[in-house]
């Protein structure tokens, strides 16, 4: 979700001949809403990176193990999905639900074939509500306003926020809208987040080259950014165990590949 693909803050323009982030990340987990360019786009870039099909599913299995936790350890019954990107099997609605019943999701995104497809699929149990704002992640404020009308923000909410920030490139504004939106819901409100890098210690130095191939030929442009750079999203926050680490290690098998993708949970104090 960029500014540039949405100038007004609202959708963007639908360009099936230019890659779409949504749509070559449907491809890699083996979807089928995507088009030719994002296929040659998708199969490009993992050619350079072969990893990337791997750090799309393990992204996908740290929402899962997230969500089930948030929902039956710590008892959250309200999410935010900023960025949920296309829906697919076991969206966060259907885990949180799934426990929880009465829980309630807001999803967030600015893509015109997400919106189709959310406004389709995204169904909530009878007892629960689901909801979906059409909305690009520069703009916090109309994000805030558009889910007060389904969220309580006097009560914990669960901002998940998977993969958009590297789609900010400037790092200061990124830090300010997470600044922004957390300011908004209340004590034992969590962060979750998960952010490429081209840290060595977890075999990022691949990045490099990939993603300036994506830049160079694909949208929204995307940026990786170090562990100092994660951290500091969370200033003010509890970092909840084991703290900033691969996503694919986030309360999983310690055997799983460590992959060049941080996964963080925090809570707010």
């Amino acid at each position: 979700m960029s500014e540039q693909d949405s100038p007004s803050g609202g959708s963007a323009v639908l360009n099936t001949g230019v890659a779409h982030n949504a749509r070559v990340w449907n491809y890699w987990i083996g979807g089928k809403d995507n088009y030719q360019v994002d296929q040659e786009v998708g199969e490009q870039v993992a050619a350079m990176f072969p990893v990337i099909r791997d750090v799309a599913r393990a992204d996908r299995a740290f929402l899962g193990r997230v969500v089930r936790h948030l929902t039956a350890e710590c008892g959250m019954r309200q999410f935010m999905d900023i960025g949920t990107g296309l829906p697919t099997l076991d969206n966060t609605h259907e885990i949180a639900q799934r426990i929880a019943p009465d829980a309630r999701i807001v999803y967030v995104d600015n893509d015109p074939t997400v919106l189709v497809h959310a406004r389709a699929l995204l169904r909530s149990t009878p007892e629960g509500a689901t909801d979906y704002i059409d909305a690009d992640a520069h703009d916090p404020e109309t994000i805030i306003r558009g889910a007060a009308a389904t969220l309580d923000f006097g009560r914990p909410v669960a901002v998940m926020m998977l993969g958009i920030l590297n789609f900010v490139l400037d790092t200061a504004r990124a830090r300010d809208i997470v600044r922004r939106i957390m300011a908004a819901v209340p004590s034992g409100s969590h962060l979750v987040l998960t952010h490429p890098t081209t840290d060595a210690g977890l075999g990022g130095e691949g990045n490099v080259a990939a993603m300036k191939f994506w830049n160079d030929n694909a949208t929204p442009p995307i940026t990786a950014r170090s562990r100092e750079e994660v951290a500091a999203f969370f200033d003010g926050l509890d970092l909840i165990p084991p703290g900033i680490v691969s996503c694919s290690r986030w309360r999983s098998d310690s055997t799983a590949d460590v992959l060049p993708q941080f996964g963080v949970v925090a809570v707010k104090p």
